[in-house]
């Protein structure tokens, strides 16, 4: 049985509603939630086509279970092609993605989240579906040291897995960007697996992109017995930490990347990795290395940067082969959840 409820996620000052619908698939026979939403960055729009596509091919007489589907999770930023939203509409919270579980007295994007929040926290696993750009590799991220989110994330079969640190375990960064706020890092402490795709490209619809979300998805409802079967094959996977490796500009000018700097290729520490110039002077501000032993997994395209801004991404290599399995046996006493992530 699918039905999709429309519902209000807050108020505008002018009374309108901001709204937003809500699709369940209710299957003939018990079993886990699964929640997946899209579109929390209103310029990721691949996710949000995922589940359209997700929505014409699942079977639900074969479904077991409830899968709950948000194809446009901020109505907001979707409206505007954007990432956040505009000063005047939420000045302490533009970032909708920063603020789970939300506060239903709060602004309007805790409204928001708290409202959808009811949604995700009744769920046994939950996927967040994002867009990266042209210039970074399909990956998924989950948090560190939780083997229910590791296991979602070996199972939705991109190439590239990511592990990320949490709270305590993370780097200053961590809390500077409120990273706590993310809605899988509150999944996973809730205990709810949860896992962020971040499939290529943001603003378009990228047909590879897309139909690596939806095997993913199906590969997830089949990784939890949802549907009949095992997944889908994948490709060799990589793991990686995440965002141990970023290698930022020191000053702005214009960012050249050097033959090193390309997506998939293996760097060491201390390997070139371009130069940043001043384009007036035509001094060199920086040679650009890598910090860390690792594989690229971004590198800035645009050529204008600015300080601080991340220019290449190098994920740190994690586990060899059997790592999901290692995770698995290494924290099977830990509740899920514990230590948070992303």
């Amino acid at each position: 049985m699918h039905t999709a409820e429309r519902i209000s996620l807050a108020r505008l000052p002018s009374g309108v509603d901001v709204e937003t619908t809500v699709h369940v698939y209710e299957g003939n026979e018990s079993g886990p939630t699964l929640y997946v939403q899209a579109a929390q960055h209103g310029r990721e729009v691949n996710g949000t086509e995922v589940l359209r596509r997700l929505h014409g091919r699942i079977d639900h007489e074969a479904l077991a279970g409830r899968l709950v589907a948000v194809p446009v999770a901020d109505p907001l930023t979707f409206d505007r092609v954007s990432y956040t939203t505009p000063e005047v509409l939420d000045s302490v919270n533009a970032n909708m993605n920063r603020c789970w579980p939300g506060d239903p007295e709060g602004t309007l994007h805790e409204r928001m989240a708290a409202r959808l929040w009811e949604f995700a926290s009744d769920a046994d696993a939950l996927v967040d579906l994002h867009t990266g750009s042209p210039t970074m590799l399909t990956h998924t991220v989950f948090q560190e040291g939780d083997p229910g989110s590791a296991a979602l994330a070996e199972a939705f079969g991109t190439e590239l897995l990511l592990a990320e640190a949490a709270g305590d375990e993370a780097d200053v960064e961590w809390s500077e960007r409120g990273f706590d706020g993310k809605l899988r890092v509150t999944a996973t402490r809730d205990g709810v697996p949860a896992i962020t795709p971040e499939l290529a490209h943001s603003k378009q619809l990228v047909e590879q992109a897309i139909e690596t979300g939806v095997r993913g998805v199906f590969n997830v409802l089949r990784h939890l017995d949802m549907l009949q079967g095992a997944p889908d094959p994948h490709p060799e996977q990589r793991l990686g930490r995440n965002h141990l490796g970023r290698v930022v500009a020191e000053d702005s000018g214009l960012y050249r990347p050097s033959a090193n700097a390309e997506l998939g290729e293996t760097v060491e520490e201390g390997d070139f990795l371009g130069r940043v110039y001043d384009p007036t002077s035509y001094e060199e501000l920086q040679e650009v290395e890598a910090v860390r032993d690792g594989l690229v997994y971004s590198v800035a395209r645009e050529a204008t940067v600015t300080a601080g801004q991340t220019l290449v991404g190098v994920a740190m290599p994690y586990h060899d082969e059997t790592w999901a399995d290692e995770d698995a046996e290494a924290d099977a006493d830990e509740p899920v959840g514990d230590d948070g992530g992303a």
